[in-house]
């Protein structure tokens, strides 16, 4: 069995030392790779994590054809382009408030207030655990990195990946009817859900 086979038969088997090799091995030159892509480090860092969380939390699914690193690479590569596609959906449809009431009636979209939004989005955020809901404040409103969230409450980095993953879901379960209108009102309210 050579290297990359033993290292996906770990994986598939859920083996954490194995895992923890693949993330040691890979993580720097997968997050430089992204950096070509994506111009910025922190985005990249967290696009590779993003990629490993995903790894470990569905290995029992994976189908690999080829080595582990092609797929690590081939995966970082599509990461990269479906976040410079939504970076440009966002800029696309950063709209100017003043225009908005008109643009939203011509649509025949609820008239809802931008305070109005965030009201519910606080409400949301106000429904989720506490530890789940202080690691997502800690990212979204005091715009901390993951590796400082995790420093911040002595957790792992996995942990606050995990645990954003989880936010995230749930909000955008709960939103999910406002996702439109949402995208419309505010890049900054958007945002705290992409």
């Amino acid at each position: 069995m050579d290297d990359q086979q033993r290292l996906l038969h770990g994986l598939k088997k859920g083996d954490k030392k194995v895992f923890e090799e693949m993330y040691r091995l890979y993580y720097a030159p997968l997050c430089f790779y992204c950096l070509r892509y994506v111009g910025d480090m922190e985005e990249s860092r967290e696009l590779v994590q993003g990629l490993f969380l995903k790894l470990w939390v569905r290995k029992e699914e994976l189908k690999i054809n080829t080595s582990v690193k092609s797929y690590l690479y081939k995966s970082v590569h599509n990461y990269a382009l479906n976040y410079l596609k939504q970076e440009q959906v966002r800029k696309k449809y950063k709209i100017d408030k003043e225009h908005l009431p008109k643009i939203m009636s011509e649509n025949g979209l609820i008239n809802l207030e931008e305070k109005e939004l965030k009201l519910m989005i606080k409400n949301a955020i106000l429904m989720l655990p506490e530890k789940r809901r202080e690691i997502f404040e800690l990212n979204r409103f005091e715009h901390m990195k993951y590796n400082q969230i995790a420093e911040h409450l002595s957790i792992s980095v996995k942990t606050v990946e995990t645990q954003m993953s989880k936010s995230l879901e749930f909000l955008r379960k709960v939103l999910k009817e406002y996702l439109p209108v949402l995208l419309m009102v505010s890049l900054s309210v958007w945002n705290l859900l992409y």
